[in-house]
């Protein structure tokens, strides 16, 4: 999908809460997000949610920031996770697109929230999520995603967390993503 004006899915909704002038708990915005397309991953679209950049514990509730609009400049885990924060994303496949193996350095929560997934995992077991809330916690492993339907869209929310690199038989795994191996 080639067309950045148009999400595979109805945009996610996206509500910010803060404090209003008399201290009481109230909505900041309220907006929908619009994913981009993902050049190197061709059928995908991706849009920042919440990006949090000051270690934890954050420092969130005092600001008025956008977080979606914070930039992750470290390029180590290819711009995906803030050394000292999180960082809350949604991901979009077109029916029957598949990603490339990648691997970061964190620890990741994916939630299924529309749609159908398939991880795929570097020993080539493939686990089909369908429902939505189906989570699947990435600890430092190599993996990708394929969307099995013929017809719809999937879409899942992921938070990546900083991790040290997994350490594998006393060597650390680094961040990799391999566009070359076929994931099919």
């Amino acid at each position: 999908m080639s067309d950045t004006t148009s999400s595979l899915l109805p945009p996610l909704r996206r509500v910010v809460t803060a404090h209003n002038a008399e201290g009481l708990a109230a909505v900041e915005s309220n907006i929908l997000l619009e994913p981009l397309d993902m050049p190197a991953v061709p059928g995908a679209q991706s849009a920042a949610i919440w990006v949090t950049t000051d270690g934890l514990p954050v420092n969130d509730n005092n600001t008025h920031d956008d977080g979606a609009k914070r930039v992750i400049e470290d390029p180590s885990n290819f711009g995906l996770v803030h050394p000292s924060g999180t960082n809350l994303r949604s991901t979009e496949l077109e029916p029957g697109a598949v990603t490339p193996l990648h691997r970061t350095s964190s620890l990741d929560y994916n939630i299924l929230v529309s749609g159908e997934l398939v991880l795929i995992t570097e020993d080539g077991s493939e686990t089909y999520l369908k429902n939505p809330g189906d989570t699947v916690i990435q600890r430092g492993t190599m993996h990708a995603w394929k969307n099995p339907s013929k017809t719809q869209a999937t879409r899942w929310i992921t938070v990546l967390v900083a991790a040290n690199p997994a350490i594998v038989n006393g060597k650390p795994l680094a961040p990799d993503f391999v566009i070359d191996k076929p994931t099919v």
